[in-house]
């Protein structure tokens, strides 16, 4: 009887240890997962079938960045999926399946691919129009749903053959996205109610036959991934800068006097060098408090790329600061308001074409960077110095959280009992001296 109560107890035990480990992995996935300043941010996957062939089908696939300030940058997306059964892409516009894969039992014409898990990547603009789909290729781009939403989605079509004893075919398995590294996890592809397809310029309306719907989104956890950025700041009141954090992206190599480092925030990347600093971040984002106004306050937004050999194209800093919730002017960056229920404002920022979307790679000669200046509109209620109300609450650097100085590192106010009332007292025995001796010289 003792025997069979240990056995239960230590079975309970456990049971209890998986469930707790369970919940714990769960809440740190969906905390992860879960952006509050873009809460219905996803990659949409929509896979449409729109015509029925003699042995198979033809299907439109789109992707769309529903993501507000992530964007998907060079070298691309890369989708992939597993067929349900014996499926091959027979032809395909718009876009590129990386493998052709075993096609030994085809005599004559060959399918495009006949890999059981084919990998698509997107073609680039200058292809040739044979090869075109309608609203397709950027070389795997993908913009800000916030910064360019016409820009923000893609599609393909292609031609599926050999469905088997399954003639309206069945969803793909196993969807991934590569956008263009990993970090992202896609949801099964579902079926839904059928897309509207326009055709005849507009003018006439058609339901697809079949479709099915996953959503991808993006986890650092995931992506496995070391910061990649990092905030400094500073104002015109006090002498002393706020730097990043030490080691915010990783620890400098242990030679001191090399001016050059491997980057850890970028495992994909090959040319990961970045000048040698105590934060070894490739990017640093430093905000300036440099006037104070009767109504407004001014701020210099800096973004340093310390990377060697990586330049940024079209990137974007987010911001969450009280004053984004009055009225803001930036002078070198476009901005927009994110509108979210949040009391304090988020604003978003990005290059202005033709001038400065393309944020620069250093040298040792030379530090590459953007920067603006923007106005912010006072609330009188609320408004104060003091009490790190002066910065950010949060920075994202194209979507990546950056690491922020801790709150009792921020730059503070002069101590007002030390530093403002002595001079006022000297001031005031300077002129009551001055007061004396004139009315001592009339006397006399």
């Amino acid at each position: 009887m003792f025997m069979v109560l240990v056995v239960h107890l230590q079975l309970s035990c456990v049971l209890l240890n998986f469930i707790l480990l369970l919940i714990l992995v769960v809440l740190c996935t969906l905390s992860d997962c879960y952006d509050p300043l873009d809460p219905n941010g996803n990659i949409s996957i929509t896979f449409d079938i729109y015509q029925r062939t003699q042995d198979g089908y033809l299907a439109r696939v789109t992707l769309e960045n529903y993501y507000q300030y992530r964007h998907v940058d060079k070298p691309g997306w890369q989708l992939g999926w597993q067929w349900a059964n014996d499926e091959v892409i027979w032809s395909i516009k718009g876009a590129v399946a990386t493998d052709q894969g075993n096609c030994s039992s085809y005599t004559s014409q060959l399918p495009h691919s006949c890999k059981k898990d084919p990998l698509i990547v997107d073609l680039p603009a200058d292809v040739s129009p044979e090869s075109r789909s309608e609203h397709c290729c950027n070389g795997g781009i993908l913009s800000a749903r916030a910064i360019d939403p016409f820009s923000s989605l893609t599609l393909f079509e292609l031609e599926v053959r050999n469905l088997g004893q399954y003639p309206l075919g069945q969803a793909p398995n196993n969807l991934t996205l590569l956008a263009p590294g990993p970090g992202y996890t896609c949801s099964p592809l579902l079926q839904t109610d059928p897309t509207v397809i326009s055709s005849f310029n507009g003018q006439r309306q058609v339901p697809a036959l079949r479709t099915w719907k996953s959503a991808c989104t993006y986890s650092n956890f995931m992506a496995n991934k070391s910061p990649i950025c990092c905030v400094s700041l500073s104002t015109f009141y006090n002498p002393m800068i706020t730097p990043c954090p030490d080691c915010s992206c990783g620890c400098s190599e242990a030679d001191k006097a090399s001016k050059s480092c491997i980057s850890l925030g970028n495992p994909l990347s090959e040319e990961n060098i970045i000048a040698c600093t105590k934060h070894m971040c490739p990017i640093r984002v430093h905000w300036h408090v440099k006037n104070n106004y009767v109504t407004h306050w001014r701020v210099k937004l800096t973004i340093s790329n310390y990377n060697y050999r990586s330049n940024y194209s079209n990137w974007n800093v987010l911001l969450q600061h009280p004053a984004f919730s009055q009225n803001a002017t930036s002078y070198s960056f476009n901005t927009a308001k994110l509108p979210l229920d949040f009391q304090d404002g988020v604003s978003l920022f990005w290059g202005i074409d033709y001038y400065n979307t393309e944020l620069v790679h250093s040298d040792k000669d030379q530090q590459g960077f953007v920067s603006t200046e923007i106005l912010l509109e006072k609330d009188p209620k609320s408004f104060t110095l003091s009490n790190g109300w002066a910065f950010p609450r949060r920075v994202y650097f194209n979507g990546e959280n950056c690491e922020m100085p801790l709150p009792d590192t921020f730059p503070m106010l002069p101590n007002h009992t030390n530093t403002l009332r002595p001079p006022n007292i000297l001031l005031l025995i300077i002129s009551l001296f001055c007061f004396w001796t004139q009315a001592s010289f009339h006397f006399q």
